[in-house]
Formats: structure tokens, sequence, C-alpha cells
């Protein structure tokens, strides 16, 4: 190696001097921060942002199993990568570029888009895991890839499946799931919540391709009017599509709303949040990644797919429905998960007592 700089420290660029040059003025020879690279290990999890965030306890098990590797993140959700990731690519045409030109030790590829299978071919590395393009389709790389495969091709495999999302992912590249926790970043925002304590968060919406998971909205207005009649503080969430039935239903319950904000600005409001309660959506899994308490609805789902580490409960309705992945539910299931039940799971949950 170049006796004046060290091209294997998990700090240099290449490009640019490295932060220690910059803040202490050392050069690689003698400097006290060399970090050697060990291992290159690449990521691919492009989305949805749920499951990025879901998809975060590999990391855990990475720096156990791998201290001293870098860590490659491609993804479509980049701020929702943790920052113990060396280098977060958002999925663009320059981060291939890099990841083409790039020899990895390991790739993990968890996603079964078509480009994203099409990157795990085109990419270097000593071993691949997850998920490559064959003929065009998607195909598992080798065993360990199976079982997500074929849950994700036959409803009456999924239907069985026994083992959780992070369980899954864990198994997919080759570890036993330990129980690794989300790993979710939370930036500081100043919010004036004029609700006391304990704060419950109520998460309206379900996203758009699966509208099978909506709750009514009178049931919501419903819960919160029990909550506050109840003490608690009522925070109501959702996104833009959610904001007319937002303020709908802020109005009709006397529950604050204070709009809808960018995908980091709604991650610290969550976490001003003591408990959510919300339909399988990204908001479930922010809670989650926060260690949020939580009552999770689910309809159209295998609810073995949730691992919520204790946090909370799982409601489903109380109604025999066949809407399993289906994004419309005729039967409107979501219906028979009745607003009494779910406030007396929210009082369970928060040591209250309830009625």
């Amino acid at each position: 190696m170049n006796e004046l700089f060290k091209s294997d420290c998990r700090h240099f660029k290449g490009e640019v001097p490295c932060i220690y040059h910059k803040k202490e003025g050392v050069h690689c020879s003698d400097c006290p921060h060399y970090d050697r690279v060990e291992q290159k290990i690449l990521i691919i999890k492009l989305g949805a942002a749920g499951d990025v965030i879901r998809t975060t306890p590999l990391l855990r098990k990475l720096k156990e199993v791998y201290p001293k590797a870098e860590l490659y993140w491609l993804t479509r959700f980049p701020e929702l990568v943790p920052s113990l990731v060396d280098h977060i690519l958002p999925f663009r045409l320059e981060s291939v570029l890099l990841l083409q030109a790039t020899y990895f030790d390991y790739l993990f590829n968890l996603d079964k888009e078509k480009e994203a299978c099409a990157l795990t071919e085109l990419i270097s590395a000593e071993v691949k895991k997850g998920f490559t393009l064959k003929d065009g389709r998607c195909f598992p790389i080798n065993q360990d890839a199976q079982h997500k495969f074929l849950t994700g091709l036959f409803d009456d495999y999924n239907r069985a499946k026994t083992k959780s999302y992070p369980e899954e992912i864990l198994e997919l590249c080759g570890f036993r799931f330990s129980g690794e926790r989300y790993i979710l970043e939370s930036e500081n925002f100043h919010w004036d919540i004029p609700e006391p304590r304990p704060l419950i968060g109520l998460n309206t919406g379900c996203g758009g391709k699966w509208r099978s998971r909506l709750w009514p909205e009178e049931n919501w207005i419903d819960l919160a009017r029990r909550l506050k009649g109840e003490g608690f503080g009522v925070l109501i969430l959702g996104g833009e599509a959610e904001h007319q039935k937002n303020l709908r239903i802020s109005q009709r319950s006397g529950a604050s709303y204070l709009g809808h904000f960018p995908l980091k600005q709604f991650i610290s409001l969550v976490d001003q949040c003591d408990l959510v309660v919300t339909a399988v959506t990204m908001a479930a899994h922010v809670a989650i990644g926060l260690g949020k308490k939580i009552v999770l609805f689910n309809n159209v789902f295998n609810k073995k797919e949730f691992e919520l580490y204790g946090l909370g409960e799982i409601l489903e309705p109380e109604f025999e429905c066949d809407c399993f992945y289906s994004p419309e539910c005729p039967n409107n299931c979501m219906q028979y998960i009745y607003p009494e039940r779910v406030f007396e799971v929210c009082c369970r949950l928060l040591n209250d007592k309830g009625r």
C-alpha cells in the first residue's frame, strides 16, 4: 500500500480530505483514527418506507458478525436508513454507477422488484443472497431465500407462515433472528401540543394501495371521544391524503390535529406520543422503531409477520372475511374492529383500568 495514504480506512474518501485531516490536520501515516475495513457489504432494499424501517434489524446482526465491515445501502428512502450505514445511496444513476464499479464481499438483495434483481446480477460480489433476475423474472439466489420467495407467490403459503418479517429477512441473509429491534433515528423538532399525558396518536391513513385497511371515519371519532373522556391526550396523525378527513375528526372529537408534515417531521411528531393506534402502514413501523406502545389493526395480512417486540397488540375484525391481500374489501370488514374494544386495549397498554 502507498505509504502516504491508507485507502482501506473507513474514513478515507479519495477525492477529498477525510474528516480527521480537516479537524486535526493528521495524515494517514500517523493517524490515530485509522479504522481498517475488512469487508464491504451492500444491502439493496429500495422500499416501501415501512419495509425499509423493518429491515433495519439486519444492521444489528451485521455489526455483530462483521464489526469491521463497511456498509452500503441502496434505497428509495435514504432518510430512513440509520446513520451507522457508511454509504446511504439514493436509488438513482450515480449510485448505480458507483455500485457497479465496486466489488463487494456480500450483497444482500431483499427486494423482488425487477430493477433490484437486475442490479444484483450486474454488481460484483463474492457472496450474493436474496433475489436475482433469471430470464427476466425474479428468482431466489439460494435456499435461504426460498421461503420468502414462495410466500410472495402463493396465498396459501403466506397464510400458513409463522415467521415475522425481521425473522424472514435475517434468515434470508443466512442469520438467525434473536429479537434484534428496529433502528430509527428521530430528529428534534419543536412541537406545541395542547394535550395532556399520556398522549395517544391516532393514525387514520393506510396508504393508497391497500384501501381495504381503512378504519371507518366514524370509528376514529368514537375512539377519540372515548379517550378524551377518560382524560387521555389525543393527537390525530396522517399524511396529505388524510388531511380533510383528519380536520373533520379533530373538529367532531375535540382531538388535536397539527397538520401533515414531511417524513422526518412526521417521525418526530410520532415520537411525542406514548401510544399509537394505526392500521398496517408506515406509521406502524415508525411507532415500533421509536419503541412506542401500539395498537395495530390488521385484516389483509398474516398477523404473524408483524414483530411488535412486546410493545402492543394486534386487533383483527370480529368477522370472518376473505380479503387476504386484497386492495379492496367488499364487506368493509374493518368496521368490525369496534371502538370500545380498541379503547379497552389502549387503557390496558397504558396501565389504566379502563371501564
